[in-house]
């Protein structure tokens, strides 16, 4: 898969997309196993479980929700995203996914998120 930027995309913008079209190639959400995907943004983070057979979106959370407004913590607030997504997800019975975590290092944000779905009852 060839990826075309435009030359305003940064390099480190133009390398993570690298990454998530690498981990795409093998991350596949299934009917039994949605895909948990992440978008972090340099104020919030988004989660949403996508069910890639359908190209449906079956749930989702962002730090941007009602409930997480006094997180001070983005850590916190990514930690609080994972269980509110895993809430949902038991919601809809949905109980084991694939983590797809869109070409960003497992580390700080992403990780928190990753944990507070797993405490959530989340299975990856």
């Amino acid at each position: 898969m060839k990826l075309k930027f435009s030359k305003k995309v940064s390099n480190r913008v133009k390398a993570r997309l690298k990454n998530k079209a690498r981990i795409r190639k093998k991350v596949i959400g299934s009917d039994e196993r949605p895909r948990l995907t992440v978008y972090r943004s340099t104020k919030h983070i988004y989660a949403q479980i996508v069910d890639d057979s359908t190209g449906s979106t079956l749930c989702s959370a962002s730090s941007l929700a009602a409930k997480l407004e006094g997180s001070k913590s983005s850590k916190n607030a990514a930690f609080e995203v994972g269980k509110l997504i895993a809430e949902t997800a038991k919601g809809k019975n949905i109980s084991k996914v694939v983590f797809d975590r869109s070409g960003y290092i497992y580390h700080g944000r992403i990780r928190s998120l990753a944990e507070g779905a797993r405490e959530g009852g989340l299975n990856f």
